[in-house]
């Protein structure tokens, strides 16, 4: 597989605090990684850096062999709707839109006509096994149903890499299943590379690959690449 996305040397410090102090990993296409590490370890700030939403004080970030860190706004922002998806602890459905809505919505901001984009919304409903929350707004399901309706909003756009950033961690055991269940199922029907930041391993038991940030650095748990 080539590589997808590649972080090198990464630095990011919040005043006097160090978050990350070198830190490199590359993913493939289609390569789930589970990044983890202890609370404040940094790896929340990784994935933010590889998003491109965070810049980092020094190093590089690469997709597709594009400079991440040299784009300037308003192309990382469009990498970000066209090219990435992403799935964080809490959903961060917008709460005015029903559930169709939601899933559409990365479609209509990037000008897809509103019943083709709801179309393919709710095929991304069906596929999450949340058809029966479609016209029900966030506030009036459950924390599972919720949480796989943000991840068929993560998949709509056929993104090449989804970032999901503690995405059971608001969720019981079962939910949190389910939607790791379904979430890597679809991103690997999809050929996507998944990115997922958690501390539990049950969670991290789903991807391909782990990872350990410590101390701003990035240790490879399955292989040597990253050493």
């Amino acid at each position: 597989m080539a590589e997808l996305l590649v972080a090198a040397d990464l630095r990011k410090a919040f005043g006097a605090t160090p978050a990350l102090d070198g830190a490199s990993i590359s993913v493939d296409a289609g390569e789930v990684v589970a990044v983890m590490g202890p609370s404040g370890s940094g790896k929340s700030t990784l994935l933010h850096c590889l998003a491109g939403i965070t810049h980092p004080d020094s190093g590089q970030v690469r997709y597709e062999g594009r400079e991440l860190t040299a784009m300037p706004d308003r192309e990382r922002s469009a990498l970000r709707r066209g090219k990435f998806g992403f799935v964080f602890q809490f959903g961060q459905l917008v709460p005015e839109l029903t559930c169709l809505e939601n899933v559409a919505l990365p479609l209509r901001m990037e000008r897809v006509r509103r019943r083709a984009a709801e179309r393919r919304a709710a095929e991304w409903l069906e596929r999450l096994e949340v058809t029966d929350v479609a016209g029900k707004r966030p506030g009036e399901v459950s924390g599972g149903q919720g949480q796989r309706v943000a991840v068929a909003r993560a998949l709509v756009s056929n993104p090449r890499v989804i970032f999901a950033d503690e995405p059971t961690g608001a969720l019981d055991s079962l939910n949190g299943e389910r939607v790791m269940r379904l979430l890597t199922q679809a991103a690997r029907e999809s050929h996507a590379a998944v990115v997922l930041v958690t501390h539990e391993a049950r969670v991290a038991a789903y991807s391909d690959r782990e990872v350990v940030v410590r101390d701003g650095r990035v240790r490879d748990l399955t292989g040597t690449r990253h050493g």
